[in-house]
């Protein structure tokens, strides 16, 4: 990703922190919206769930510069999704959720230039997370 990419996936984030809680409960309800099936995934506190969620968007999200630094983390939680039921079609269904709910939140904010690097960013991860999990991405 370029610096600039990153910088303003970094400045839009900061106006996603405040409605963190929020942007979980928009992400989980578009999720399930795009694909039913996929709650039956989740059996726990959604939440808490959320609350996870958040926390792993902004370590990637503070790493989009030295992504080096937490390939191994992004590596493990691949394969351990594939142990959760995760398919690797479901990323892309993740991926639409998570561009549709920073669009929800940031309104306006959300310009082309936003949308395009939150796709890169979430491309990047997702294909890293897909190709420890099944080999390929």
């Amino acid at each position: 990703m370029t610096p600039e990419k990153i910088a303003l996936v970094r400045s839009s984030w900061q106006q996603v922190v405040p409605i963190q809680d929020t942007a979980a409960g928009l992400f989980y309800n578009r999720l399930f919206e795009l694909d039913p099936s996929l709650r039956n995934l989740f059996n726990g506190d959604m939440v808490e769930q959320g609350r996870k969620l958040m926390i792993m968007i902004n370590m990637v999200v503070n790493s989009l510069d030295r992504l080096e630094s937490i390939i191994g983390m992004v590596k493990e939680s691949g394969r351990r999704h594939v142990g959760y039921g995760v398919k690797a079609e479901h990323f892309d269904t993740v991926g639409n959720a998570l561009i549709w709910t920073l669009g929800q939140g940031l309104g306006a904010g959300f310009t082309p230039e936003v949308k395009e690097g939150w796709v890169e960013a979430y491309g990047v991860l997702a294909s890293t997370m897909k190709q420890a999990a099944y080999g390929s991405a």
